[in-house]
């Protein structure tokens, strides 16, 4: 394929997931921002008036940045893992490894489609936080690009989840049993300097901590660990995870088997 058409393939597979998560946007954008606005309410108003200041800011403005990371983090894993299991499902899959468009831009063209649905749901919770709390804005470009490489990060886990999925059940597995849980140990609601120092060094082992802490630096100029080693971190993720999607479609683990 020359170049313009693999770019053709590469946008047409983008502007499908798009409108994908758009078309049904009532179940894909709505549901994170009623979930949120439900934690600044009882986090961030009701406990966080009893809990008082957390490093200095507001309880309220510490955990917004975390809690729009989490809204990210999910539904840039949800969309990726749901549309790529259902081109499985209805094998719709076939059709592009059997086309000439090489493996590397049909992961990319499902990555760009969770990034895009990750910045969409980023972006509405940001707006529907206005209401409750006047955030700052330290670094710009920090908050623009952690977002868009965490649901890079996400999007190729989400694809990843859908390989090896043989269900639908299945693709709900890594989201309740692993997700979940490191997104609440990742730092959202607390910072690890309230934790006792085994718990500090076990919470670094913990890749969303990274995320949040960086993306939480992106607003308030704070953060429990080195914004350039998170940085660092997360490129290290994506380059693993995209390599092993990559050798997933290559030997058609989970698709052709």
């Amino acid at each position: 394929m020359t170049f313009a058409e693999q770019y053709i393939a590469f946008k047409a597979i983008v502007i499908k997931e798009v409108l994908r998560f758009l078309r049904i946007w009532v179940q894909t954008i709505v549901p994170p921002i009623i979930t949120m606005s439900l934690y600044f309410v009882i986090f961030g108003n009701l406990i966080g008036s009893q809990i008082g200041a957390m490093d200095g800011y507001r309880y309220m403005d510490y955990i917004v940045p975390g809690l729009i990371m989490m809204s990210v983090i999910t539904n840039s894993y949800a969309n990726v893992v749901s549309s790529f299991y259902g081109c499985k499902f209805h094998r719709h899959i076939e059709e592009m490894l059997v086309s000439p468009l090489p493996y590397y831009l049909i992961i990319l063209g499902f990555m760009f489609g969770g990034i895009a649905r990750g910045m969409a749901v980023g972006l509405a919770v940001t707006l529907v936080s206005m209401f409750f709390t006047d955030l700052p804005l330290h670094n710009l470009a920090i908050i623009v690009t952690t977002v868009i490489f965490t649901s890079a990060l996400f999007s190729l886990a989400g694809l990843i989840n859908a390989v090896y999925a043989k269900s639908f059940d299945d693709i709900s597995i890594v989201p309740t049993f692993i997700l979940t849980p490191l997104t609440y140990l990742g730092g959202v609601f607390y910072s690890i300097h309230m934790l006792p120092e085994l718990w500090q060094q076990v919470s670094r082992l913990n890749p969303i901590l990274y995320m949040v802490n960086t993306f939480r630096y992106g607003f308030l100029g704070i953060s429990d660990i080195n914004v350039g080693l998170a940085y660092a971190i997360i490129f290290a993720f994506i380059a693993a995870l995209y390599a092993y999607a990559l050798y997933l479609l290559k030997t058609g683990y989970g698709v052709r088997k």
